[in-house]
């Protein structure tokens, strides 16, 4: 078995949502994540998805976005961002997946040697704008975040994975980093971040925790390795 990890897939085969508008990384980018996801993902491996999965603003307008994803090799875990307007609530996402895909949400999944956490995150005090709303969002995240690393069998190691990055635009330490680091996390893959933000993403290790950066403009479409 191989962990994968890709982000902020942007399907929208029910909605009027090209994703071209963003730029030219983005022509065809279905295709393109097609044709590398298939070259490069075998059907034991996990392939990690945390957030911003499909525009449609309704689960059964969400299906055949989530057909198309359970179509490819491998078994699919995915996370919201926010943007997944679809996912109204866990149980109804859960009860339309097929058997390879697993939707977490402040939970976690045993892989046997690993244990995936998922927590959504949100925008970090300091960054620009930070408003008084995002401060509620931001520590209600927090709890969600321990919810799930406290959910993680205690015998093996964790993987975290968030659709928000856990810092600022700065890079600097929050309250996300310490609770990751408390709970002993090993790697973090986050995404999000386009354009001129991918310039903030980090990547690399900070206090023996190991931080990815996996949204898909930013791999041109092709899967990540994670271990």
């Amino acid at each position: 078995m191989r962990i994968f990890a890709i982000g902020d897939l942007h399907l929208s085969q029910s909605a009027d949502k090209p994703m071209d508008v963003f730029g030219e990384i983005w022509l065809n980018h279905i295709q393109r994540l097609q044709c590398a996801w298939q070259d490069t993902i075998l059907e034991d491996d996990w392939v990690l998805i945390p957030g911003d999965i499909s525009w449609a603003m309704q689960l059964d307008a969400a299906l055949p976005d989530l057909q198309l994803i359970s179509e490819l090799p491998g078994k699919k875990m995915l996370l919201r961002g926010n943007h997944d307007y679809w996912w109204s609530s866990l149980a109804k996402v859960r009860s339309v997946l097929p058997p390879e895909m697993h939707a977490l949400q402040n939970d976690s999944l045993s892989l046997g040697v690993v244990t995936v956490c998922g927590a959504r995150g949100w925008n970090c005090p300091s960054a620009t704008g930070f408003s008084d709303a995002d401060e509620k969002i931001y520590s209600r995240e927090l709890q969600r975040l321990e919810l799930s690393l406290k959910s993680a069998a205690v015998d093996t190691g964790k993987l975290l994975m968030m659709h928000f990055p856990p810092f600022n635009e700065r890079g600097q330490n929050t309250e996300f980093t310490k609770m990751i680091e408390q709970y002993q996390v090993e790697t973090v893959v986050y995404a999000h971040l386009h354009g001129q933000g991918q310039k903030t993403a980090f990547e690399g290790e900070r206090n023996g925790v190991r931080y990815v950066f996996v949204a898909s403009d930013y791999l041109r479409f092709q899967p990540k390795f994670i271990m």
